[in-house]
């Protein structure tokens, strides 16, 4: 199974787009596509509406998606060609209870994609890609902290007189001046070059491993 996972340093900066971008480039994949969303206080993580609950109650979902009209994010993913979508929901900080849960519904998959940064303190993937937008001056916390895990940097509006005005504090150049980089110039956000890449990269130089907790990919914690 190859591992994917695409992040971003702030809210739409186009990891839905790299995501949506790779399962058609790659439909030999048969990619199962999941979205990781976290609500913080007063949104239920259940249904991602305003909520009351305590902090014990509606700790999580996860449910498979079945619209293909591409309204959300994980239809978005189906329209693209994956195989099956998931989108999990959390209450921020409580990824790890929905973990076990997640590696149980995609360890029989032929190969998994993600949206989410957090999910890297959990999984080592095959390939983790980085969305950063140098004309939005947000930087997330979860994407600093992951910056140097990056196979490789997408830049996108690295070309326009805004991006110039852009100051990321705490994040220096050199965090991922080693990096592979791909530019992109949204409403484009694949290359030939960026599937290449995580074709190369996820191609199987060994028999298949399934993925199943705790074991394979589980890493920092015991769940």
């Amino acid at each position: 199974m190859a591992v994917v996972v695409v992040g971003g340093h702030s809210r739409s900066v186009g990891k839905t787009s790299v995501v949506a971008g790779l399962i058609a480039a790659l439909p030999e994949r048969n990619w199962t596509a999941v979205k990781i969303t976290q609500y913080g206080h007063g949104v239920c993580s259940v249904n991602g509406k305003s909520c009351h609950c305590a902090t014990e109650d509606h700790r999580g979902a996860i449910t498979e998606e079945r619209d293909r009209s591409g309204k959300s994010d994980t239809s978005r993913f189906l329209v693209a060609g994956a195989a099956r979508s998931l989108w999990v929901r959390t209450k921020q900080g409580r990824l790890a209870e929905a973990m076990p849960a997640l590696l149980k519904k995609i360890s029989d998959t032929e190969n998994v994609i993600m949206e989410s940064n957090s999910v890297l303190e959990f999984l080592q993937p095959d390939v983790y890609l980085t969305v950063l937008d140098l004309g939005v001056a947000d930087f997330k916390q979860s994407a600093r902290r992951f910056l140097e895990l990056a196979s490789a940097v997408v830049l996108a509006n690295a070309h326009t007189p805004r991006s110039q005005e852009t100051i990321w504090n705490e994040v220096a150049p050199h965090a991922f001046a080693s990096k592979p980089k791909f530019y992109i110039q949204p409403p484009r956000y694949i290359t030939a070059e960026i599937v290449e890449f995580v074709r190369q990269k996820t191609s199987c130089q060994e028999p298949v491993h399934k993925l199943s907790p705790p074991e394979n990919r589980l890493l920092r914690h015991e769940l």
